[in-house]
C-alpha cells in the first residue's frame, strides 16, 4: 500500500469523506475510521507518507480510550465489524481502522494548552496573551503555564481552524455545552498528562473532539496523539527555546530549511526525514504503552 494514502477502491461503493490523515467510511448508523499514513504541515498534505503513521495513531487512540474511562465512540478495531463489500482490501485496513458511532459532530476543536509553544508562543511576544487571554509577564518560550487555558477553535476541512473565544463558542453552540467541553476538555487533558509524565513525556498542548448522541457528549476521533498534540520528552525539556518533539514538527523543521514558499506544492520529503519521523512516531508510542509496536 503506499504510504501517502490509501486508495479509493480500499472499501468500494462506500460514501468516503477524506480529511487530511483520516478517510471516514459511512455505513449509516456507524462509521469506519480509516488513519492513513498522510501526513500534512503548513496546511499542506506533503507527498510522502511516513509508514505505519496510521497504525501507530490508531493504537495509542485505542490506549487512551481505554484508559482515559470517558464515554468515546469507538466501537471496535475490527473493520469487519461493519458490512464491508466485496472487494474491500481488507489488509490495508488492518491495524488502522476504528469502527465507531455516529454522532452529531459538535463544530469546535477544544484545545487545552499547559506550556507556551508553537502560535501561542508568537501571539505571547506580540500581545502577552494568547487566544486573546491575558497572561503574566516574562514567559518565555516553552514555560509551563500559571494554569491551563482553554483555547476553542472552529474546525476547518481544509487550512487553519479558526481560534475562537470562549464568548463565541456560546454564541455557536450554547453556555451549557461549552461549559460541559470546556471542563470534559481540561479534566481528560489533566488526567492524560500526568500518566504521560509517569513515561517521560511531556503533553504541551492537544486538541479534542466531541460529538452527540441523544444529546450525550461523547469523546470522538483520535485522543492525545503526537498529530493532535505537542509531545515534548522530559529529560530534554529546557524552558526559553523550542523543544525536541515526538510530532511531525521534525518535518515542519526540515521544511523551514529548503525554499518552499508555502503557497505551492511541497517539496518529497528525503528518505532520512521520513525514517526519522517514523521512529520518532513509534518512541513516542512505545513510551507511552510500554511494549515494542507491532499492528498485527
Amino acid at each position: 500500500m503506499a504510504s501517502s494514502a490509501l486508495l479509493e477502491s480500499i472499501v468500494p461503493g462506500i460514501p468516503v469523506r477524506r480529511g487530511k490523515v483520516r478517510d471516514i467510511y459511512d455505513f449509516g448508523d456507524k462509521l469506519l475510521f480509516v488513519a492513513t499514513d498522510r501526513i500534512s504541515a503548513f496546511d499542506w498534505i506533503l507527498p510522502n507518507g511516513i509508514p505505519d503513521k496510521g497504525r501507530i495513531l490508531t493504537k495509542l487512540s485505542e490506549m487512551w480510550f481505554e484508559r482515559l474511562d470517558v464515554k468515546n465512540h469507538l466501537i471496535s478495531m475490527d473493520p469487519h465489524d461493519v458490512p464491508l463489500p466485496e472487494g474491500t482490501d481488507y489488509d490495508s485496513l488492518l491495524g488502522r481502522s476504528m469502527v465507531v458511532r455516529k454522532t452529531e459532530v459538535v463544530p469546535i476543536e477544544c484545545v487545552i494548552r499547559g506550556y507556551l509553544s508553537g502560535s501561542g508562543w508568537k501571539e505571547y511576544q506580540k500581545s502577552q496573551s494568547v487566544c486573546g487571554i491575558s497572561l503574566k509577564e516574562g514567559l518565555t518560550e516553552s514555560d509551563r503555564l500559571p494554569e491551563l487555558i482553554f483555547t476553542p477553535a472552529t474546525k476547518a476541512e481544509e487550512g487553519h481552524d479558526i481560534n475562537i473565544s470562549f464568548e463565541q463558542m456560546v454564541d455557536i453552540v450554547g453556555q451549557d455545552l461549552s461549559e460541559q467541553l470546556r471542563d470534559m476538555s481540561l479534566d481528560i487533558y489533566r488526567r492524560g498528562a500526568e500518566f504521560a509524565l509517569t513515561k517521560d513525556i511531556i503533553i504541551a498542548d492537544t486538541k479534542f473532539e466531541f460529538g452527540q448522541i441523544d444529546n450525550e457528549v461523547i469523546l470522538i476521533d483520535e485522543v492525545l496523539t503526537p498529530d493532535s498534540s505537542r509531545f515534548w520528552p522530559v529529560d530534554l525539556y529546557e524552558p526559553g527555546k523550542g523543544q525536541p518533539s515526538y510530532d511531525k514538527q521534525f518535518v515542519r523543521d526540515w521544511l523551514e530549511t529548503t525554499s518552499w514558499d508555502k503557497n505551492s506544492e511541497p517539496p518529497e520529503l528525503p528518505v532520512e526525514i521520513i525514517e526519522k519521523t517514523r521512529e520518532k512516531y513509534i518512541e513516542a508510542y512505545e513510551k507511552l504503552v510500554e511494549e515494542p509496536f507491532s499492528w498485527k
